[in-house]
């Protein structure tokens, strides 16, 4: 483990317990969830132990912030988009079938080195680790912190659902014009807005629809699971669409292609967006052809 940040406990009037004492007392973590998942993870030691949630801080306690130290990876040699870049964080188009991060080669978390610069800054990250997960058969944009400081405030943005994504998907069917989807996910709630940007006639499908996408929280394979719910799977699903569904060696037609927030440190608004793979267009302008 390596130390990121010290606190020294001053005199106390009276105890205090770990979790309740540590909000708003260290810079990289400010909020009680935060707290509370770092003592869970072992990332806060007292008195150079691990600490627990109930444990009592009673004055002049030397309390630090761990972070494991990692092993240096072998670089994965593959390149891809960088959209934005600064000190703090990047902006990158990760391809479709390359996990995010995980026990894998193959990730993009193992190929930035290949294509972002380290930071400068003191607190800068032993590795660039990426602030969201993606699916791995989805492309788009994906936000990369640099700095441990940009990690942390990245995290609570998402956390307080103030980071707008914005998606398109060929789904399977004739759309409505606009709507919402709130089918439950795992028992809990859940909301993505969606707009039909245009259909085209499919002699295999009858229809497939172009559509827009924002989620409004944040669930496991969210937009796949409502749009497939709600009876417009996403071409290319093999999750929760059907075999029939799947054009061989395309993969997933979902994309990440807007992100709009304000930047972690500097406060500045930043908004992207890009267009979809080519897959997209290759694959409506074909149908278009045909319907003619």
């Amino acid at each position: 483990m390596v130390v990121i940040e010290e606190h020294l406990v001053p005199n106390l009037e009276a105890p205090s317990r770990l979790s309740d004492y540590l909000v708003g007392k260290l810079q990289l973590i400010k909020t009680r969830k935060g707290i509370k998942k770092a003592i869970k993870r072992g990332e806060i030691w007292v008195e150079n132990k691990k600490g627990n949630t109930g444990d009592w801080v009673n004055g002049g306690e030397k309390i630090q912030l761990m972070e494991a130290k990692l092993v240096i990876k072998k670089v994965f040699p593959m390149e891809f988009s960088v959209i934005f870049e600064d000190e703090y964080i990047a902006i990158v188009n990760k391809p479709s079938g390359i996990p995010v991060s995980g026990n894998l080669f193959r990730t993009i978390e193992n190929a930035l080195p290949n294509n972002i610069q380290p930071s400068s800054q003191v607190d800068k990250l032993q590795f660039a680790r990426a602030a969201h997960r993606l699916d791995s058969p989805t492309s788009g944009l994906l936000i990369i912190a640099k700095t441990r400081s940009a990690r942390v405030e990245l995290g609570r943005m998402f956390e307080a659902k103030i980071i707008q994504k914005t998606y398109q998907a060929i789904v399977i069917g004739q759309m409505e014009a606009a709507g919402t989807i709130n089918f439950p996910i795992d028992g809990k709630a859940s909301l993505s807005i969606f707009k039909n940007i245009k259909t085209i006639p499919s002699i295999r499908n009858q229809h497939l629809s172009l559509v827009e996408l924002q989620p409004k929280t944040g669930r496991t394979h969210q937009l796949r699971i409502h749009l497939s719910k709600l009876g417009f799977p996403i071409m290319g699903d093999k999750l929760y669409g059907t075999e029939g569904d799947i054009i061989k060696g395309k993969g997933l037609f979902l994309a990440a292609v807007g992100l709009s927030f304000q930047h972690p440190i500097t406060g500045e608004v930043l908004e992207f967006k890009i267009n979809p793979p080519n897959k997209f267009n290759r694959l409506l302008n074909w149908l278009e052809l045909v319907a003619e």
